[in-house]
């Protein structure tokens, strides 16, 4: 999780793109958790790889750090210095690559339940898509394993596209392929890529599988990241095992519309909330009918009509404009 998130700006030039709430928590924390519930057996560390100190700082380490002590695990925090690839992000956490490992993006979200394949040397999660062109995908044996990773292929491979989540029994081998990397100075678009330690890991006939998600939900940028909290709140709403709306929540004179997450010390005046709703802690609305929308907290909305909106931490705002993005701190009256 060491990129800056551009494609999110206005919201990720205040907070990294991983800790942005969508339906009431940080990205990167429903990721760890949702990874943890299809991996069905203990953690014992996090490795969190990070950016440049000064825009992943000491709070971001905090909220990492609880994040890891949730699950009963520690969190090893490492830095990524220069943006030179997946493969190099991977092996800037070398001291804890040993043993079976997760390794996840962190600007993604998924629904899955599905076993891990004991005869599988890795595994690697995929989605099924109707425009396989369009995404890097795997190709298959007739045993169901995979042989060959294709980005974007001009001829039908498979409808399987690589999510960028990846299971290894043991990662030291995934080690010690992307130190051949490094070394060789093996670079695709002036990166070093993961891809390239798990072809020489196929090349020596290791067994790789697909465990396939039921969702797959981006977070790349505002339109995406709008449209994945809302179906992570139908999720949520369906599921019942998360409390979606806070006891200490105002009403006057308002209603809300499931299924929406609404935070701590939230107050609806003449307000119409929902479906597909997020508002963070300490936020008022009011004379506003809010849908399909993810506001952060500590914000004032007034005389609004919001449809397919995000709105930052401690914004003012006081309009008639409906699709809308807007950052941190902004006023708009």
């Amino acid at each position: 999780m060491a990129g800056r998130g551009s494609r999110l700006r206005p919201h990720s030039l205040t907070v990294p793109k991983p800790l942005i709430p969508v339906a009431g928590k940080p990205i990167v924390h429903r990721l760890v958790s949702d990874i943890a519930k299809v991996l069905k057996q203990p953690i014992e560390e996090v490795a969190f790889v990070l950016g440049d100190p000064a825009w992943f700082g000491d709070d971001v380490v905090q909220s990492l750090t609880e994040l890891a002590t949730s699950l009963g695990a520690k969190a090893s925090i490492y830095r990524q210095d220069k943006p030179l690839g997946t493969g190099h992000a991977i092996m800037c956490a070398k001291p804890s690559l040993s043993g079976p490992a997760v390794i996840a993006y962190a600007d993604t979200l998924i629904r899955a339940a599905f076993d891990l394949d004991p005869e599988a040397d890795s595994v690697i999660w995929t989605k099924e898509v109707e425009n396989p062109e369009a995404y890097g995908v795997v190709k298959l044996n007739k045993n169901e394993e995979i042989v060959e990773l294709v980005e974007k292929p001009k001829e039908f491979v498979s409808n399987q596209a690589v999510i960028g989540i990846y299971y290894f029994k043991d990662v030291a081998i995934l080690k010690d392929k992307l130190q051949e990397v490094l070394d060789e100075n093996v670079m695709n678009g002036g990166e070093y890529q993961i891809n390239d330690g798990i072809k020489r890991m196929m090349a020596e006939g290791k067994i790789f599988k697909t465990g396939t998600v039921d969702e797959w939900m981006d977070c790349g940028n505002k339109a995406i990241t709008v449209e994945t909290n809302g179906k992570m709140l139908g999720f949520l709403h369906a599921d019942a095992q998360e409390t979606l709306v806070d006891t200490s929540v105002t009403l006057e004179n308002s209603k809300i519309i499931e299924p929406c997450f609404i935070g701590k010390n939230v107050v609806l005046k003449n307000a119409t909330v929902g479906p597909n709703v997020s508002i963070g802690d300490g936020s008022v609305i009011e004379n506003s009918t809010i849908k399909n929308s993810l506001i952060q907290t500590e914000t004032s909305i007034k005389n609004a009509n919001l449809d397919n909106a995000m709105i930052g931490n401690h914004v003012k705002y006081n309009g008639n404009f409906t699709s809308i993005s807007i950052g941190d701190y902004s006023v708009l009256e």
